[in-house]
């Protein structure tokens, strides 16, 4: 409910959310004094308040998430150093081992989201799981087969499976709505960046090559991912809590100020929400939200081609003509790439409060990036310019989607518990896309790979139709709720039924 005005005030300029109407001020949960004090607190300090929870969250957010796509991106460059050939791997095995990290992680994200959201200390449990995944990945590096292979990167996914919902859901509790696409941009960078990361790490830890009695593609899974086990560590002592625990580095008039205007767009939490043991009533209403599915699949518009892309770069690269490690250094480009094109795009959404083309565009640009690439591929070493454009093209394009789908999910899912069930449930539907992806760059049909370049452009072709069809229905909605007044809401319904409502309450407005 308290989402509804947000979206009619355009919310972050706190001075129209406190001019607002008498009774939408009411439903927003502050006294008039509190909005009083939000409308007058100085500009300056407003800004001094959102910059020191950025540096305190944004840069060790990204740092984790660099880390776990590493982690999660390193088999790609341990197969090329030699992993299928010393584990014996043949046919589909290496595929099997890629797609089965996505089993556990799509069945773990909705419980670790809904605990999460319970928990006072997000710090404790985000750096527990960090720990864990780096042991295991820490191992993997002396697996001795497909079995143990398969085994750890099983579990590997259990243990990852809170990690992204969970930073997308921190976000949303400390950012408004015309911020969080920025952030969520900022963190999510790290997985463009990762591939330039793990790529010169992988470059260089292939040097090792029996050092210890050890293959160069097992030191590359102990060393990187050691670093991640600190990480966790760092992360379970550093990562900020809750504005109540953050007495140390903001001011009580800070506290006071991110506290109240994420009042005045959430409301106030209610302490019966979190007692409940599960809720289920909230599980089913996200079960069947109708705008899930369709963000689940412009998700799918980046998990298929990305994760299938990320797995299989390198050996494209190389089919290129280039040396398997020139094959690495030539990934970093298109990574690079696509981390500004996913920053860039999200600035300006949060700017224009407006969702839908930031995410179409680049899906656009996918949709032309795979086409070129279906049509030259065949001929791949005679077309090197344009493929490789083509890929950094992808890249260009694949980045911004999930900034853009998350935010705009965040922004209109109303309630702390519905947005973290259902931001949880979206990111499992949509991360199935990596199980098809890890399947459809098929090794017998290189360098031409039309399984894998057809699905992509087909999948980003139907998140562009998803956005359309999502951005229509919200228009529709948001102009059918506007023809009731203020008034005639609150004198049909009364503030608890309309807070029950949620998102389908005739006050909420969609964002577009």
């Amino acid at each position: 409910m308290n989402q509804e005005r947000e979206a009619s005030l355009g919310l972050d300029k706190d001075i129209e959310l406190v001019q607002h109407t008498e009774a939408v001020t009411l439903l927003s949960g502050l006294s008039e004094e509190e909005s009083n004090w939000l409308a007058t607190f100085p500009e300056d300090k407003k800004r001094r308040a959102v910059r020191k929870v950025d540096i305190r969250l944004i840069p060790l957010l990204a740092l984790l998430y660099l880390l776990s796509f590493c982690d999660r991106a390193n088999v790609a460059n341990a197969n090329i150093a030699g992993l299928s050939t010393s584990l014996g791997l043949k046919g589909i095995q290496y595929n099997i081992a890629v797609s089965v990290f996505f089993i556990p992680y799509v069945l773990f994200e909705v419980p670790s989201n809904y605990i999460l959201n319970r928990l006072s200390k997000p710090s404790r449990y985000i750096g527990s799981i960090i720990m864990l995944w780096g042991a295991m990945m820490t191992i993997m590096g002396v697996v001795k087969n497909f079995g143990g292979l398969v085994g750890m990167r099983f579990l590997l996914g259990a243990a990852e499976a809170g990690f992204f919902p969970g930073a997308v859901l921190i976000i949303s509790k400390w950012y408004t709505r015309n911020e969080t696409q920025t952030r969520i941009a900022l963190f999510y960078m790290a997985s463009a960046l990762a591939g330039v990361f793990s790529a010169l790490l992988a470059f260089a830890i292939a040097k090792m090559d029996g050092v210890g009695g050890y293959a160069g593609w097992r030191w590359i899974f102990i060393l990187e991912d050691l670093a991640t086990v600190l990480a966790g560590v760092l992360a379970f002592f550093c990562l900020i809590d809750s504005l109540a625990s953050s007495g140390k580095w903001l001011d009580p008039d800070e506290i006071k100020y991110l506290e109240l205007r994420l009042i005045a767009q959430n409301g106030r939490s209610n302490p019966e929400e979190k007692a409940k043991s599960v809720d289920w009533k909230t599980l089913r209403d996200v079960v069947f939200d109708w705008q899930i599915y369709l963000q689940a699949l412009i998700y799918w518009s980046n998990t298929v081609p990305n994760n299938a892309l990320k797995f299989t770069m390198p050996q494209i690269i190389r089919e290129m003509g280039f040396t398997s490690s020139n094959a690495q250094l030539l990934t970093i480009g298109p990574y690079f790439a696509g981390a500004v094109s996913a920053y860039l795009s999200a600035i300006f959404a949060d700017r224009f409060t407006w969702r839908m083309p930031f995410i179409v565009v680049p899906q656009l640009l996918v949709v032309c990036a795979y086409a070129i690439l279906f049509a030259l591929a065949a001929n791949i070493a005679d077309h090197i310019p344009a493929c490789f454009f083509a890929i950094v093209l992808a890249c260009i394009g694949l980045y911004p989607i999930n900034p853009g789908g998350n935010a705009w999910t965040v922004n209109n899912l109303a309630g702390s518990t519905k947005r973290a069930i259902g931001l949880a449930y979206m990111i499992c539907l949509g991360n199935l896309g990596g199980i098809v992806g890890s399947y459809i760059f098929i090794e017998s049909e290189a360098p031409r790979y039309p399984t894998g370049y057809g699905c992509s452009l087909a999948f980003a072709a139907l998140g562009v139709g998803a956005c359309i069809i999502l951005e229509l229905v919200y228009y529709l909605t948001n102009k059918r709720r506007a023809t009731l007044s203020d008034s005639e809401v609150i004198a049909k319904w009364s503030e608890e039924e309309l807070e029950a409502m949620g998102d389908r309450s005739p006050l909420f407005r969609y964002t577009l």
